[in-house]
């Protein structure tokens, strides 16, 4: 399955939902540090419910260290600055799917990381700037997971 990476999420129930999905789809989250909240606040842990326990999740102090423990990866940058179409992606296992904080999303320094193999886009009507970090993240996991054909999936 893939690898979703949240580098530095500020909104713990966004955490929380990438949780729930991680959970339900099998792939792993990885979250960069610095968060912005701990992961023992109850917005966080209302927000992934009872699923903590099945789901993979690891914590990086920094996005070096992240790059250390899952390279070598293709890495999929989700931006607006973008005109690749996320599902125009054939996605392969140990793919990681790269999401910035929110409001923001990922600076410029981070889009030019050598480690990013392709920048894409969720597609969305004009004069809208997002999706929800947590929706956008469900929304790339489940295009790569469908391309599979649900592996596992009942």
């Amino acid at each position: 399955m893939v690898r979703l990476m949240f580098y530095s999420p500020r909104i713990p129930p966004n955490t929380g939902n990438a949780i729930r999905t991680a959970a339900a789809t099998g792939c792993e989250l990885h979250l960069v540090e610095p968060l912005g909240f701990d992961l023992s606040e109850p917005q966080l842990r209302r927000a992934g419910l009872d699923y903590h326990d099945l789901a993979s999740v690891t914590v990086h102090p920094s996005l070096q260290a992240a790059w250390e423990a899952l390279g070598p990866a293709r890495v999929f940058a989700f931006t607006a600055q973008s005109t690749t179409a996320f599902a125009d992606v054939r996605y392969r296992a140990g793919d990681v799917l790269l999401f910035g904080p929110e409001p923001t999303g990922l600076d410029a320094a981070t889009l030019a990381d050598a480690h990013i193999t392709e920048r894409v886009r969720i597609p969305m009507l004009p004069g809208r700037r997002s999706l929800n970090l947590s929706n956008a993240a469900a929304v790339a996991v489940y295009e790569a997971w469908r391309q599979h054909g649900y592996p596992g999936a009942v």
